[in-house]
Parts: C-alpha cells; sequence; structure tokens
C-alpha cells in the first residue's frame, strides 16, 4: 500500500534539489499494484453475488440494518460475472491471490520490522489531531514526523484491520459449515453476510479518497510506488 502523500508547501522547481530515497521494497510494489488489481474485481464480482439476492436476512425474517441499495439491484457497469454463477467463480478464483498477496506484504512487514513505523499507537493520538488541524488549515506549521505520519499510521493499522474483517467474514460465508466456529463469531451466516457488505464500502471509501491524494496532493509517492524511489517534500527516513 502506498503511502498517504502530505501536501505540497513548496514549488514544484524546487523537487530537484531534495534528496532522492529508497522508499518502497519491491515486494511492498508487487503487492500494493496486486491489491491494486485485484480489489477492484473483488469488489465487482462480489456486488455481482449481492444481486442475486439484494437484501439482509432471511425472507420472511429481514435485518433492520442499512442498505443503499434495498432491493434495487447493483449498476451493470458495477458488477463483474454476468450472473451468480459468474460472478461467485470471478471472485474465488481472485480471492486466494488477495489472500495471498495480503499475507505476503504482512510477512514482509513482520520480517522487516517495518510494521513498527506503521502501526497506531495510543501515543499517537495526539500528533493525529495536530495533523489533522494542519490539513485543515488551523494549524501553521507542519508537525514533525518520520516516513508516516500519525494519520497515515491510522489510517495504514485501519484498513489492514478491515481487510482482515473482509477476509475472515467471506470466510465465515464461504464455509459457513466447515467454519462454523468463525461463522458463529460473527453472529451467524447473515450478519456475516452484511458485514462482509459493509467491508466493501470501506474499501472503495479508501480507494477513492486515497487515489484522489496521490494525484492531487504528492504524485510523487506514485513514482516512488512504480519504481521504488522518492523524491518529495518528505525524502527522509528519519
Amino acid at each position: 500500500m502506498t503511502d498517504f502523500p502530505m501536501p505540497a508547501v513548496s514549488a514544484a522547481a524546487d523537487e530537484p534539489t531534495r534528496p532522492l530515497v529508497h522508499r518502497h521494497h519491491w515486494l511492498v510494489r508487487v503487492t500494493h499494484w496486486a491489491t491494486a488489481l485485484l480489489l477492484p474485481m473483488m469488489i465487482a464480482s462480489g456486488l455481482q453475488i449481492y444481486t442475486s439476492y439484494g437484501r439482509f436476512g432471511l425472507r420472511d425474517a429481514p435485518l433492520a440494518v442499512p442498505n443503499p441499495f434495498g432491493s434495487g439491484g447493483v449498476p451493470a457497469w458495477a458488477r463483474l460475472g454476468g450472473w451468480l454463477a459468474g460472478g461467485l467463480n470471478w471472485h474465488f478464483a481472485l480471492a486466494w491471490p488477495f489472500v495471498i498477496s495480503g499475507l505476503l506484504y504482512l510477512g514482509y512487514l513482520a520480517v522487516s520490522g517495518e510494521w513498527r513505523g506503521l502501526v497506531f499507537r495510543p501515543r499517537d493520538i495526539g500528533p493525529a489531531i495536530q495533523m489533522q488541524l494542519y490539513y485543515l488549515r488551523l494549524r501553521k506549521d507542519h508537525p514533525p514526523q518520520g516516513k508516516h505520519n500519525a494519520l497515515q499510521k491510522g489510517a495504514y493499522t485501519f484498513i489492514v484491520l478491515t481487510g482482515a474483517l473482509a477476509t475472515l467474514s467471506g470466510f465465515a460465508i464461504y464455509k459457513p459449515v466447515q467454519l462454523g466456529w468463525l461463522t458463529a463469531l460473527f453472529g451467524g451466516y447473515e450478519i456475516a453476510r452484511y458485514v462482509h457488505f459493509v467491508t466493501v464500502w470501506v474499501f472503495v471509501a479508501f480507494i477513492l479518497v486515497h487515489v484522489a491524494l496521490v494525484l492531487l496532493v504528492d504524485p510523487a509517492s506514485l513514482r516512488a510506488m512504480t519504481t521504488g524511489w522518492y523524491r518529495g517534500r518528505f525524502s527522509s527516513h528519519d
């Protein structure tokens, strides 16, 4: 996953004077782009599956939960698979590469020790508030930071936990008999299905904000995730 970029405050002409640093290991870049390819197709095929029964709960006992689509269905352009069986085939075919990519990324973080700079801790609450004030232009000077600021750590931690929740709830509805204990932890099949549905929209919101920040605020972070090398406002790991 690429860094959430920081607001650029200096002129673009100053960029060549900044140091060039190696920011992303090749495995991080590969898993990032694999996720960028697989996740939208996972979402689209999941929505195709959802349209086979666009409600939650049993037909005679629906769950009283928010559902933006209701029984209206999902637009065809947002679905992958064409029909229920096609959506299932795509979803299952993409699920394993998606899970493997995530495990490789987490494995790298664990072995390299980079997780220490990404995990949001209680001590990051204050710096995160200060960074948010800076983003809202309620604070003039940029708070000190290392490779990642406190808000970035919060975003990384949140989206990794969301990915874990999406995976576990997916397995809970994929194998509700074999993994009955897991399905029970979610409160049953229907609740697990709804949790899985909610994580879709969390991912969609994350992707939209993430891409917008990269393109509008710091395109250098996109180059860094492609080549591994970064030259931008925060070119230091310190």
